[in-house]
């Protein structure tokens, strides 16, 4: 029960999260791209791998612990039915080009931000 508890609670700051962070990226650089989105998944990907990494290297949190960051907070940041949306909005509106980029962008942000994260604590910890 303290491991759903905690997913339920990492779920509500990261949902909080990407919707305050989506709303002001979008605010700041515009609407006709799901910049804020796209943002959200970066560096949710990004803090994945500072927490696999740390996970790996340094710190053993307890299965609540990593349930309220990785599974609660990182899961509800950077959600794939957002991202999904996003797309099927794009292509809705004939913006192939736009919706292509977005999914090109995201993976391949996401995964490096994920090494970068990596990478991060590796060199911090070396």
């Amino acid at each position: 029960m303290k491991t759903v508890l905690a997913i339920a609670a990492g779920g509500a700051l990261g949902a909080l999260g990407r919707h305050y962070l989506a709303y002001h990226v979008n605010a700041l650089i515009g609407h006709g791209f799901p910049w804020g989105i796209l943002a959200c998944n970066v560096l949710g990907s990004f803090a994945m791998g500072v927490l696999v990494e740390l996970s790996a290297l340094v710190w053993s949190p307890s299965v609540e612990m990593r349930a309220f960051l990785a599974v609660g907070i990182l899961g509800a940041f950077t959600t794939f039915s957002t991202f999904s949306l996003d797309i099927v909005l794009l292509l809705q509106r004939g913006d192939m080009l736009k919706a292509g980029l977005y999914v090109t962008a995201s993976v391949l942000c996401g995964v490096i931000g994920l090494f970068a994260g990596l990478q991060l604590i590796r060199t911090v910890m070396a």
